[in-house]
């Protein structure tokens, strides 16, 4: 088990995920297909397709290539596509559709940041509207996904940011020049080798079910590698650790009750023997 210690004395740190195999076991973006197919926004034939990308990218990840041909396909898929419809697909489905994919681990790792005082940060290349719904479920405290550009409340199919490769990288670092994080001090987890850039941007990055490439790269850099593998639903799981409100209640609890004891205790030794 990880142990995170922050120094409330120091710069603030934040923790980066990514999010498809990392923090989830499957693709975010493919595994609403079903129900953007009942929702009427796309045909059969485009379910099956996804649903072999889906099958392939859990087989072996995805190298540049591959990730730069699924951005075009999803970028034109969604051509057209009522905005408001997506964002109400995902809202709908987002609970039966997600919460059975999340890693216990990466749950708990998140939680343990957050009790250690860290931001925590989702930086994934799926689209937004997927994104940041799953990051709020999660707790994020801020959510970096990829745009695409809307006219009229439809998709052009044309991206406006592309959170990639390099682009991750310098999403965390704007990040962290607007929200005083100290980087040298932060830490980072992904599964790709896509995303060596924002990695090797932090302090202490984490390789987690690492693709083939991305084991090299952590082996030869001397990374920690992590295993994943028990995906659990958030509302059945016991927290490891409480959560910052959970954990500020209690101290402050706990601080209202150690006052309390010190005054009864205070006032007891000042009353006078009665003979």
């Amino acid at each position: 088990m990880l142990v995170l210690v922050e120094n409330h004395s120091l710069p603030r740190t934040a923790a980066f995920f990514d999010l498809d195999k990392t923090v989830i076991a499957k693709s975010s973006t493919l595994a609403f297909s079903k129900s953007f197919y009942q929702g009427g926004l796309i045909n059969r034939r485009a379910v099956l397709r996804t649903a072999y990308a889906q099958f392939v990218y859990l087989l072996g990840g995805a190298d540049h290539d591959q990730m730069e041909r699924m951005r075009e396909y999803l970028s034109a898929l969604c051509r057209g596509w009522n905005v408001q419809q997506v964002r109400e697909i995902v809202a709908e489905t987002l609970h039966d559709l997600i919460d059975p994919l999340i890693y216990d681990e990466a749950a708990s790792l998140i939680e343990e940041h957050h009790a250690a005082g860290r931001d925590v940060v989702i930086v994934s290349t799926s689209g937004a509207e997927v994104v940041e719904p799953i990051g709020a479920i999660l707790g994020a405290d801020h959510v970096v996904a990829t745009r695409m550009v809307v006219e009229d409340g439809r998709y052009t199919g044309e991206v406006e940011y592309y959170a990639y490769g390099e682009n991750k990288a310098k999403a965390v670092a704007e990040l962290a020049d607007t929200e005083g994080y100290d980087l040298a001090r932060s830490y980072a987890y992904s599964d790709s080798a896509t995303d060596v850039p924002m990695l090797e941007s932090v302090g202490h990055p984490y390789a987690v079910n690492p693709d083939r490439a991305l084991r090299r790269e952590a082996v030869a850099r001397e990374w920690p590698v992590l295993t994943f593998s028990r995906p659990v639903r958030l509302r059945q799981r016991v927290p490891s650790l409480p959560s910052r409100p959970v954990l500020a209640l209690t101290v402050a609890m706990a601080g209202a009750a150690f006052t309390a004891g010190l005054l009864w205790y205070v006032s007891r030794r000042r009353r006078p023997v009665l003979s």
